[in-house]
């Protein structure tokens, strides 16, 4: 039975992900040409201050990935509707609006990669590269349909395979070219390096949003931690330091294709077909599955089947029309909504509400948070983080996306402690 604000608290019986799941889950989701490219624009860096980048990026960003995690965990919901206590019930809808917009367009994103790269390895018979995004996204969909009993398993065999072709796309491109010769390589082009750390933090980021859709399922709030920061930091920095490297090494744009034409060209074709397919399959079904999960929060009737199915035909249909040429202010975007609105969501739990939302045990509970449904101060916070991001951005070289996030925290508990709006629980 759904709470008649909300969805369900997940229960202790439906709690089947340990540490290696999540560590899996994760690292399914870095595991992405989409990262690779996104490592191609730290370029004008160079191979030693992008590496630090990269390193220092997934360390900053990993840690409120994994801090967000933990709300999934300890209330068994969504991360829409652990928004709700800090915005309201109806300002959750806000966030939501926005994740389900950047859901769609990364489903998008990852389609149009996928079908792109597969297209170079192994042109489609008369459809093309559409043909490619075609079959992406019907395999996609019906993975998120499946649920997370049987994506659990689905994971394993997939990360696992798709883990040691990497290592087989990594001794490719360092077998060709050596490190003597990256470090040797000048690039015409500059990047202050706080850009380049907001380029690389943004990712993490940006799967903050539906991070406690998959924690809820968590076993333990360890299991959920540990498994998330350590499966996305070693695998989303591999696949940064490898497009880094194979875009210094070739000069490309694409630095993704150009590693799977060495593949290619060594007569390792069926394995860069597998590398394609897998990682655009273990990544995409995320955002399609969160998709469905978010829009509960504003649509409790709808169904994450029947949500599933419809944010993979609009992500399908948008990967057919939208060429994903804006990458990079893409991702710069969602880093200044979502650093900031995080910033107040974080320093709500583990601050104003001491990491509980609920006096006692939360299954099957009702959600009763702000009675108005709207916390003005809560908008007031974010939209200061938001508006210091941009002005960061465009004034200074001093980086965006932490500063955005602590300043709306800040903020946001200054605001709650002048007004004496003290943490709010549900009945008890």
């Amino acid at each position: 039975m759904k709470s008649r604000q909300g969805i369900k608290p997940i229960g202790p019986g439906e709690r089947n992900l340990g540490v290696m799941d999540f560590l899996l889950l994760w690292a399914g989701a870095a595991v992405s040409l989409a990262e690779i490219w996104a490592g191609g624009l730290l370029v004008p860096l160079g191979i030693a201050a992008g590496v630090l980048a990269v390193l220092l990026g997934h360390l900053i960003g990993n840690t409120p990935l994994a801090l967000g995690g933990i709300i999934g965990t300890e209330t068994g919901l969504p991360s829409m509707v652990c928004v709700r206590p800090s915005f309201g019930v109806r300002g959750s809808y806000f966030a939501t609006v926005l994740n389900l917009v950047q859901l769609v367009g990364w489903t998008g994103v990852m389609l149009w990669i996928g079908g792109q790269a597969a297209q170079m390895v192994s042109p489609f018979p008369g459809a093309g590269f559409r043909g490619w995004v075609l079959v992406a996204g019907i395999v996609t969909t019906l993975w998120a349909v499946l649920g997370h009993r049987f994506w659990r398993w689905l994971q394993r065999i997939a990360v696992t395979a798709l883990l040691v072709l990497c290592c087989v796309m990594t001794y490719v491109l360092f077998s060709r070219y050596g490190w003597d010769q990256l470090t040797s390589i000048s690039c015409k082009a500059s990047m202050p390096f706080m850009v380049g750390l907001d380029l690389v933090i943004a990712m993490p980021i940006s799967w903050l949003p539906l991070v406690c859709d998959y924690t809820r399922f968590g076993k333990s709030t360890s299991a959920a931690f540990w498994g998330t920061w350590i499966g996305y930091f070693l695998v989303s920095s591999w696949m940064y330091a490898l497009g880094l490297s194979a875009a210094l090494a070739t000069g490309s744009a694409t630095p993704e294709s150009m590693v799977l034409e060495l593949m290619v060209g060594m007569g390792l074709a069926l394995p860069a077909i597998i590398i394609v397919l897998f990682s655009t399959f273990t990544t995409t079904f995320l955002d399609i599955y969160s998709t469905a999960v978010s829009s509960l929060n504003i649509r409790p009737g709808l169904g994450e089947k029947r949500g599933s199915i419809l944010c993979g035909i609009l992500g399908t249909a948008l990967a057919l029309v939208f060429p994903a040429t804006a990458y990079e202010s893409f991702l710069l975007f969602i880093g200044s909504v979502f650093c900031p609105l995080f910033g107040v969501v974080l320093a709500d739990f583990f601050v104003l509400r001491k990491g509980k939302y609920f006096e006692k045990p939360f299954h099957g509970r009702d959600l009763y948070w702000y009675s108005a449904g709207f916390n003005p101060w809560a908008f007031v916070s974010w939209g200061a983080g938001f508006g210091l991001y941009h002005l960061l951005q465009r004034t200074t070289s001093l980086g965006s996306s932490i500063p955005s996030l602590v300043v709306a925290g800040l903020i946001y508990l200054v605001l709650m402690a002048f007004l004496k709006l003290g943490a709010q629980r549900s009945p008890a």
